[in-house]
């Protein structure tokens, strides 16, 4: 590139990404507000639960009368990157945004990572009707608003512009994305964290051991139990959502049904733990032991929610399931509960997601870079032993393993752009 093209380079991507970064830092700054107060009103009102079927009925017949290929949610964010057929449709990020909040505020079990990166990533594509950018440009303009988006709704920056890389590019990071992604997600997190004041939940890994070889090997079988804990996570959404589609042929039903069973196991259970996003719970993990079976019960009521055709992410349900789970795992492995817990916490999304960067710095960004080593470790493991599984079924990566013994070196990556085994 010659000095002009850099100079348009940076200045179109300084307005294109200080653009991006304030539309989906506001929207993920309204979202969280409201879905604060849904929150809030449902743990106020339990009654409110038993009304879930009719919030399942509005979500669907939404979608199938207005969505059209919303429905996809971030896999149609996969799709256009690597197709570039048509743009995101603006009216994704009003369904996304009422449907998430209606399954939350009626007790459906999701995340708001989803959310989130549905409206950046539909949000930033509009401007493509307003700048004439050519398909390589609308792929970088699609990361940015997935960084934005990712970074404002959890507080890590850092974290968001690589995850939106490594999610969208696995493995083949074009250097003209880095500094949109990375300029999107600050100025996104700075408008929904300062402008609006918005605030993100802390976590607390007090104590982190010394690097010895008996502690890091320790990080092996945490690591693995991880990986199969996303996979599991991956398999279950897809096998739910394949069962509704099989047996329930119009669409706006399906989440009736979902709901109903959900609403019948909140009543049955007398307890709220598993549904919402579960954060209370999360910070449980890191202080304190759990039931062994929380990660089992979150995996499945959010699988099945999500596979019925309610709305949201899959990430804070994975914060849970992995948070808790090393928090069982505390009664075997001599490590500290609360590290085991952050571990967990980013180690099943590494797997879930085939992220395994985007979550060893998520972590350092939570949890403090002091336990980079160990977050790092498990995170990689996590995510060799996750099988060929994410939870997006468009996400399109290479082989898992591979050795080139010329030059003595693995890489890894895997295939899930088959169907998930």
């Amino acid at each position: 590139m010659n000095s002009a093209s850099i100079f348009r380079y940076v200045l179109l991507w300084i307005v294109l990404g200080l653009l991006v970064g304030l539309l989906s830092g506001a929207a993920s700054a309204i979202f969280l507000i409201t879905l604060n107060w849904a929150t809030d009103y449902r743990e106020s009102h339990l009654w409110i639960i038993a009304l879930l079927p009719i919030a399942g009925f509005v979500i669907g017949w939404s979608y199938y009368r207005y969505g059209e290929n919303s429905v996809k949610g971030n896999n149609l964010l996969l799709d256009e990157l690597y197709k570039t057929e048509k743009p995101i449709p603006l009216r994704m990020t009003p369904l996304v945004l009422f449907g998430t909040i209606l399954t939350h505020l009626f007790g459906g079990s999701a995340g708001r990572e989803g959310t989130a990166v549905q409206m950046g990533g539909s949000l930033a594509d509009q401007l493509t009707k307003y700048f004439r950018l050519h398909p390589e440009d609308r792929r970088i303009i699609l990361i940015a608003g997935v960084a934005g988006g990712f970074a404002s709704v959890f507080g890590t920056p850092l974290a968001g512009a690589i995850f939106a890389l490594e999610w969208m590019q696995h493995r083949k990071f074009r250097w003209k994305s880095m500094f949109p992604a990375i300029w999107t997600a600050l100025v996104a997190n700075w408008v929904c964290a300062s402008l609006f004041g918005v605030g993100h939940t802390h976590y607390l890994v007090d104590l982190v051991p010394a690097h010895t070889l008996v502690n890091l090997l320790w990080i092996i079988p945490a690591g693995i139990a991880f990986g199969l804990s996303g996979r599991l996570f991956a398999q279950s959404t897809h096998f739910f959502s394949h069962q509704f589609s099989k047996h329930i042929t119009y669409p706006p039903l399906r989440p009736v049904i979902g709901g109903l069973l959900i609403a019948a196991f909140v009543y049955i259970s007398d307890s709220t733990t598993y549904i919402g996003l579960g954060v209370p719970r999360i910070v449980e993990a890191f202080e304190t032991p759990l039931p062994w079976y929380d990660w089992l019960a979150k995996t499945g009521l959010t699988s099945f929610t999500l596979g019925a055709g309610f709305k949201g992410g899959e990430v804070t349900p994975l914060f849970f399931t992995g948070a808790t789970l090393g928090n069982a795992l505390a009664t075997w492995i001599p490590l500290p509960l609360a590290l085991l817990a952050g571990m967990g916490f980013v180690g099943v999304f590494s797997g879930a997601t085939n992220t395994p960067m985007a979550c060893t710095v998520m972590g350092m960004e939570l949890f403090g870079y002091e336990s980079g080593i160990f977050l790092g470790i498990a995170c990689l493991i996590a995510y060799l032993f996750s099988g060929r599984s994410s939870i997006y079924s468009s996400q399109n990566v290479d082989k898992k393993f591979h050795l080139y013994p010329a030059e003595g070196i693995f890489t890894f990556s895997r295939n899930t752009s088959k169907k998930n085994d």
